[in-house]
């Protein structure tokens, strides 16, 4: 434990009693504390991108989130720009900033209807030929067919899914939600950008897309 004495005080002699000196220095220490924390956020590398209904976070490790704009309708989808300096999976963690309610307005609330607009940075030094994304309801358990989230697996024939460097795709439902992107290469220090649509129709505050750039075997 600290001693009765508070730090600065002079130690030969007190001007009242060490009980009377903390009720007199404690509210100035809790004044203070707000001003320390501002500056020790300020200080750390921003790591939350916040548009829309929605944040974005790099806090997992392994890329990281250059910019986020839109609401997330067709014609202003939420596009985020990233800078992946690996060719391992990473993962994007989404966070409802607003009230959730199902099919509501795009940027008022957290509907569930979020068309995506990725655009990545390949700062790894290895060319990547395929791309796949996948969604996490739970942080690393994959999203299952009857938990609601999926790319759009309602719609049969989707015409939102594309990408630059990219002629196909294949999106799987069972066991697990996954869109991979493949037929093309993304060239290191080249940028590739992907479309498509995300849907919950049972929102959660909080959930992931693992990111996974696939590089050549042979």
């Amino acid at each position: 434990m600290r001693s009765p004495e508070p730090p600065g005080f002079p130690s030969k002699r007190l001007l009242f009693t060490p009980g009377a000196a903390w009720r007199a220095v404690l509210p100035l220490l809790f004044l203070t504390m707000p001003a320390l924390s501002t500056t020790q956020v300020r200080a750390d590398p921003v790591k939350v991108w916040a548009t829309g209904a929605y944040s974005f976070s790099d806090e997992l490790g392994g890329f990281r989130i250059t910019g986020a704009s839109g609401i997330g309708t067709k014609e202003d989808p939420l596009v985020i720009k990233e800078e992946l300096n690996s060719a391992t999976p990473v993962t994007l963690t989404i966070r409802a900033t607003k009230p959730i309610e199902p099919f509501g307005k795009a940027g008022e609330v957290a509907n569930g209807v979020m068309y995506m607009r990725i655009d990545v940075l390949n700062n790894s030094a290895l060319p990547w030929v395929e791309f796949q994304f996948e969604l996490h309801e739970i942080l690393d358990q994959p999203s299952v067919f009857g938990d609601g989230l999926s790319f759009d697996q309602r719609n049969k024939t989707p015409d939102n899914i594309w990408s630059s460097n990219f002629a196909d795709f294949d999106r799987r439902f069972e066991p697990y939600d996954r869109l991979l992107f493949r037929n093309g290469k993304v060239d290191p220090l080249k940028t590739a950008t992907f479309d498509f649509l995300i849907t919950d129709y049972t929102p959660r505050w909080t959930f992931y897309i693992v990111q996974d750039p696939r590089i050549p075997t042979g």
